[in-house]
């Protein structure tokens, strides 16, 4: 096990925010997924018949919230392409499944289900360890180029080896410990559409990262040969839509990825409008400052809406290829320390939430707003005119720490630094996504919608003494797949991706996501997830198609994530088959063929994908 280091003055780390929170029996949960869980050690029964040469040993498969924690599986790193075939054939042979794991920051069940047994018949393939490698593969006349990349290489090093070369992305995921075989298999995307007036760059995308790739090295069943291969897919080859966002249910170890000409951005932080203005419903008063105003500036926002507040942190990013006067320059990503690691108070009230004070919440949403606001802009006055008890949490000793790593609301920097803002030391949260595909014109009336019933059934639930959410709603916006931007004529969007476009809905063009986040032990949250996805699916089909975010959380019961069958085997085959043409049930065909044996595939996968 490796620790973290405990930052200086007011920060804390997640293993000394464990020792200042366990009296109280609390934050026990902060460090799921920070170090490898489960020790790794060479067993003394492998697998009968283990391909000679690789090491293979057992080890706890914990996520990123730690919602999901199996037994010891057994689990190897292969050192190469030949060696992931090996294992595969291996397990073919042997009646056992291969599942692919990368930096396990994720929330579904799509790698193993919570709870397998250690008596499972699965082997894990670490990708992390060694399939890493990437080369800049094609520069082209136009400013883009390809980079390949093997599936275990994290997006932080994809997008550093890219702008090293003076490329980047119109928009990426906000951690960067995410590998590039987990973000395709999920269609990970961040937040951009084109602002009005704005002309896409070459190589440049508003849809998934998933929708860049040009080609893709995969394992699939050759029936000639009697066992698996490998084959290349060409971005317009058949099969290949299907193998883009595959849900896992495919194994991916290599992938050329398009991208473009960096762009220098710049990023302002925005604490000052309240959520009634910001989401407010069409049709409102001149100046008013919008959510949809801002993506027509700039193309580029996300809000977040810390739980009981009245002012969303808002981000928006803007194209500028020379720094702003009042902009601070910034050559690393990660430039938002204050939500790395949070200051000892402010751990401690968390760790009073996670000890049964879940009331708490409005308390630690207010917190929580402050401490970005005096980080952020180096304003005080909110925190001098609060309460005893925000005044106990936000002590001047933290106030000065805050303030002394200097004012970060105004950022210019290359993309990536920009873009990549969530270390794995931040807060770990569980959270609920869902996509909600609309016409650009439709955007602020999606928006207005979901926040005014989330705003009443948060205060029906208060009402009730339960408070289920302690953490924040984010509002991100996104453009669809359009296959050009891969540049490859013929291509196709990727076919379970959240973003494919509705073939009978050429005016939909854009995607809200929406995401509520909250510690994952809190009582109440399923069902409250459970209202809010039901109002979701509910939303008038003509203005709203949603989508289920294939990472989070999703198909709720009152009491657990992804166990509603009505969700399961009708809502989500039905969105992704929303307005006809190749979808679900091609994917689902072609995935089933490529594996025809399920060595690539789990039982959560095999009730879904059906």
């Amino acid at each position: 096990m490796t620790d973290v280091p405990s930052n200086q003055g007011g920060g804390l780390s997640r293993r000394r925010l464990l020792a200042s929170s366990a009296a109280a029996g609390g934050a026990v949960w902060l460090l799921r997924g920070l170090v490898r869980p489960g020790s790794a050690y060479a067993a003394s029964a492998p697998p009968p018949d283990f391909p000679a040469g690789i090491d293979v040993y057992q080890r706890v498969y914990e996520n990123w919230a730690g919602e999901i924690r199996t037994d010891q599986l057994w689990t190897c790193a292969p050192r190469g392409p030949q060696e992931v075939l090996d294992v595969v054939n291996w397990a073919y042979g042997a009646g056992w499944t291969v599942r692919a794991q990368g930096h396990r920051h994720g929330w579904a069940p799509l790698t193993v289900a919570d709870g397998t047994s250690a008596a499972a018949r699965v082997v894990l393939l670490d990708t992390t360890a060694h399939l890493t490698a990437m080369s800049l593969e094609q520069q082209a006349a136009d400013g883009s180029a390809r980079v390949r990349a093997q599936a275990g290489a994290s997006l932080e090093t994809l997008l550093a080896f890219a702008g090293e070369g003076g490329y980047g992305v119109a928009s990426a995921p906000a951690p960067g410990d995410l590998s590039v075989g987990g973000a395709l298999a999920i269609g990970a995307h961040g937040t951009a559409v084109p602002a009005v007036g704005e002309s896409p760059s070459s190589g440049y995308g508003y849809g998934s990262l998933s929708n860049l790739v040009t080609e893709l090295t995969v394992v699939v069943w050759d029936d000639a040969a009697g066992r698996y291969v490998l084959r290349t897919v060409g971005r317009a080859e058949p099969d290949c839509d299907a193998l883009l966002t595959h849900l896992g249910r495919s194994l991916v170890t290599e992938a050329v990825v398009r991208v473009g000409t960096d762009h220098h951005l710049r990023c302002q932080s925005i604490l000052d409008i309240p959520a009634t203005e910001l989401f407010a419903a069409p049709g409102a008063p001149a100046g008013t400052r919008t959510l949809a105003g801002f993506v027509d500036r700039t193309g580029r926002v996300e809000a977040i809406w810390f739980a009981f507040t009245d002012c969303p942190w808002l981000k928006v990013w803007s194209v500028a290829p020379k720094r702003p006067l009042t902009a601070r320059a910034v050559d690393e990503p990660y430039n938002y320390p204050f939500s790395d690691s949070l200051p000892e108070p402010v751990a401690r009230l968390a760790g009073d939430l996670v000890s049964g004070a879940w009331a708490s919440a409005p308390l630690f949403g207010q917190v929580q707003y402050l401490l970005a606001k005096v980080a952020l802009t180096g304003d005080i006055t909110d925190v001098l005119l609060s309460g005893t008890l925000v005044r106990d949490v936000l002590t001047g000793d933290v106030l000065t720490h805050l303030l002394a790593g200097g004012l970060r609301s105004d950022l210019w920097g290359a993309s990536r630094n920009l873009l990549q803002y969530v270390r794995p030391t931040t807060l770990r949260e569980t959270a609920n996504g869902y996509a909600v595909l609309t016409r650009r014109a439709d955007l602020q009336w999606v928006v207005s919608q979901f926040t005014g019933f989330y705003r009443t059934l948060l205060t029906q639930y208060a009402a009730r003494g339960e408070y289920p959410v302690n953490g924040q709603v984010e509002i991100r916006v996104t453009g669809l797949e359009d296959p050009s931007a891969c540049g490859v004529p013929g291509a196709r969007p990727p076919l379970l991706s959240a973003l494919r476009p509705r073939p009978d809905r050429p005016d939909v063009d854009t995607a809200v996501w929406i995401d509520v986040l909250s510690l994952p032990t809190t009582p109440a949250l399923h069902r409250f997830y459970r209202d809010i996805e039901q109002f979701l699916l509910a939303l008038d089909g003509d203005r709203a198609t949603v989508r289920v975010e294939w990472s989070k959380g999703w198909a709720y019961s009152d009491t657990a994530a992804w166990s509603d069958p009505d969700v399961l085997t009708r809502a989500i085959p039905a969105s992704q088959r929303a307005g006809g043409g190749p979808g679900w049930d091609q994917a689902v065909e072609i995935l089933d063929r490529l594996d025809p044996h399920r060595v690539l595939s789990s039982p959560f996968l095999d009730a879904l994908l059906r």
